[in-house]
């Protein structure tokens, strides 16, 4: 099973396709600990910790982001670009869940940090199938890049 700490941040706009993964994570079995934005300025202010997503303890960062492409507000690779620009984001492992199968998308995706992109399957089946995979490896056996050091986070000597 895997690790209940480590939090997932899925950014999806269709509802769905929202409902239709929250149940593959359900039967999976993965105990995962799932978060929802519902378009690219709300995984960014997510992400960022702002209000409403200050609170930490409720909002934690994810160790996994499941980014849509096709996203109101904010593309979801533009998304991408902003996390991998933050020094306390840039860890995060990012996979694209997309519909879209265009190779300007994969490469583009890849170009910017992409973790992995995933096509979006036509069967709940194959769905469920992915998030076991995903929670296998990114989740149990990845080991995790420590946030960067900087100067808002570097303890000061007195």
């Amino acid at each position: 099973m895997s690790d209940p700490s480590h939090s997932v941040l899925i950014v999806e706009d269709n509802p769905d396709d929202l409902f239709i993964l929250k149940r593959a994570f359900r039967l999976a079995g993965t105990p995962n600990d799932l978060h929802h934005a519902e378009h690219g300025q709300q995984a960014i202010d997510y992400l960022a910790g702002v209000s409403p997503y200050d609170d930490r303890s409720a909002h934690p960062l994810p160790s996994l982001v499941l980014l849509d492409l096709k996203l109101p507000v904010k593309h979801g690779l533009e998304v991408l670009a902003w996390i991998k620009a933050q020094p306390s984001c840039r860890g995060i492992v990012v996979v694209i869940l997309t519909s879209s199968n265009e190779d300007k998308d994969v490469s583009r995706a890849y170009d910017l940090g992409a973790s992995a992109f995933l096509v979006k399957p036509t069967s709940a089946e194959k769905l469920t199938e992915i998030v076991r995979a995903l929670d296998l490896f990114w989740l149990r056996h990845n080991k995790y890049r420590l946030p960067a050091l900087t100067f808002d986070n570097v303890p000061r000597q007195n």
